[in-house]
């Protein structure tokens, strides 16, 4: 497969793009597409609608209490989520997340490339089977 000048050329600014002045904030952007727990958060808010920390742990087996905290406050960090204190200290905190405009957008942009891997899992299992 060789890519076509209007395909090279639309690389081209895409990577142009990201070696500007914000170079640093699209790369840790773009980080939460390929990270775990950042993308089953995404996802998670995206289908089920707003949570609360704890209904999260329990949707992503085996993420840590650190490792959630972590990624929720990155991801509010990066406006792909909101949280919402509800100012209620007794006798429970409550605090719920809810998945932005920004954050649809990610999850709904993700689509075609977790279509495209799953389509080809057979390919990647037998060219690691191959290389081993």
């Amino acid at each position: 497969m060789t890519l076509d000048d209007e395909q090279i050329n639309a690389f081209s600014v895409i990577c142009d793009a990201l070696s500007d002045d914000d170079d640093r904030l699209k790369r840790e952007v773009l980080s939460h597409a390929g990270n775990r727990w950042s993308t089953g958060v995404i996802y998670t808010l995206g289908t089920k609608g707003t949570l609360r920390h704890a209904e999260l742990a329990r949707a992503l087996p085996g993420v840590t209490q650190r490792m959630l905290t972590r990624t929720l406050r990155q991801l509010e960090r990066d406006g792909l989520i909101t949280r919402h204190d509800h100012q209620l200290k007794t006798p429970h905190p409550r605090v719920d997340y809810t998945l932005t405009g920004l954050g649809k957008e990610m999850l709904l942009a993700m689509l075609p490339l977790w279509n495209w891997i799953i389509s080809n899992s057979t390919a990647f299992r037998a060219s690691r089977e191959a290389h081993e």
